[in-house]
């Protein structure tokens, strides 16, 4: 795990005057405002996969392609259930099913095709790829998709705050003694964040012929969180 923090600031003309002190006045004082901006980030593992499986068939008729999928897609997902119970860690869900007509360069239909989903999403690897595995001589895989867990990347950013926020501060006070004012307040903070995904090799999108397991290997993102704003600098040094 990598990380790494950046700010850069930029210095504004005079602009709106800060909270007028108590037992002060300072009506007709304008102070000097500073834009800063503060970024942590790290790259964390992709630790989910979502499993594609998909069937496509095609008959004469719109009826007949329908009953034939609708008994593929009942049967499929009976059967991962069956093999999914014990392993909490794996969710089943169908996917897109549609139905659509293949017609001959008369624009004449010739007969109809059809393709139905299930999903497979787990953070449990392994156990995954076997489920999905003894399930491809029904519907083979189609695609693979590697992210972040909503609660690691939850857990991270939780992290990554703390660092972005200690490296706003450190930039407003270092920033304030550079101009030798004595102190700083902070006129608004907006925070941010972006993420960058590196995916895994293709290479494991299909299952073996013997239907053994394949090895999932997820890639990395890059999670930020970035956090900018504008403070007043505050009564000049003497």
């Amino acid at each position: 795990m990598a990380l790494g923090l950046s700010a850069g600031v930029a210095a504004l003309p005079a602009v709106a005057q800060p909270p007028e002190r108590a037992g002060h006045h300072h009506v007709h004082q304008k102070w000097p405002q500073a834009q800063l901006q503060a970024e942590a980030n790290a790259e964390i593992a992709q630790d989910t996969v979502k499993i594609t499986l998909a069937a496509e068939l095609s008959d004469a008729t719109q009826t007949a392609v329908a009953d034939a999928l609708t008994k593929v897609l009942e049967d499929t997902m009976k059967q991962a259930k069956a093999g999914a119970q014990g392993k909490t860690a794996i969710k089943i869900s169908s996917g897109n099913y549609r139905i659509w007509p293949m017609n001959n360069k008369d624009g004449k239909i010739t007969n109809w095709r059809g393709r139905a989903e299930i999903l497979l999403e787990s953070t449990d690897l392994p156990a995954a790829s076997e489920l999905a595995s003894s399930l491809s001589d029904r519907m083979p895989i189609d695609n693979l998709r590697f992210f972040v867990s909503p609660q690691a990347r939850a857990e991270k950013e939780a992290a990554l705050l703390e660092e972005a926020v200690k490296a706003f501060r450190d930039r407003a006070q270092a920033l304030t003694q550079a101009f030798g004012f004595a102190s700083y307040s902070i006129k608004e903070i907006n925070l941010g964040g972006s993420g960058a995904r590196y995916e895994s090799a293709p290479r494991m999108m299909a299952m073996a012929a013997d239907k053994a397991s394949v090895p999932l290997e997820g890639g990395t993102e890059m999670v930020s969180v970035a956090i900018s704003g504008s403070i007043f600098f505050q009564q000049q040094q003497k």
